[in-house]
């Protein structure tokens, strides 16, 4: 299991994942003008969401077969569990860990970043077992 995560793809993986994540990070802070603060985070999980999908089906998982509807099904169920996993520990650390620890400067942006890394290798496996065979 641990050859997945030494791979040239795993690699495409993280740079397409780190530039939707850069694009999540962000657009966080343009959606939180209008909605509140757990809103600005879904919104922004479903704006890099949409762009790690189209740059995973061009860059990272180019050798797919599978039928882009069905790609789309499943993208969107692994996602499911990793918004689950970045809203949860977003929230988790910005009101409760960072404020106990003392901590009380950008802890919704400290917060939101863990959130964003967490669910990095289940999205990895789940991608290319399910979204992408």
């Amino acid at each position: 299991m641990l050859k997945q995560f030494k791979s040239k793809q795993f690699l495409m993986f993280l740079l397409v994942g780190g530039f939707a994540a850069a694009v999540n990070f962000g657009s966080r802070f343009l959606y939180n003008y209008w909605v509140s603060f757990s809103a600005a985070v879904v919104l922004s999980y479903i704006t890099g969401m949409t762009t790690a999908f189209l740059l995973s089906k061009l860059f990272v998982f180019k050798e797919s077969t599978q039928r882009t509807h069905h790609s789309i099904l499943y993208f969107i169920l692994v996602n499911i569990a990793a918004i689950l996993q970045t809203l949860l520990t977003t929230l988790f650390l910005a009101y409760y860990a960072l404020p106990k620890l003392g901590i009380t400067h950008f802890t919704k942006e400290l917060s939101h970043a863990v959130g964003v890394i967490v669910p990095v290798f289940t999205s990895y496996l789940g991608h290319k077992r399910w979204s992408f065979r």
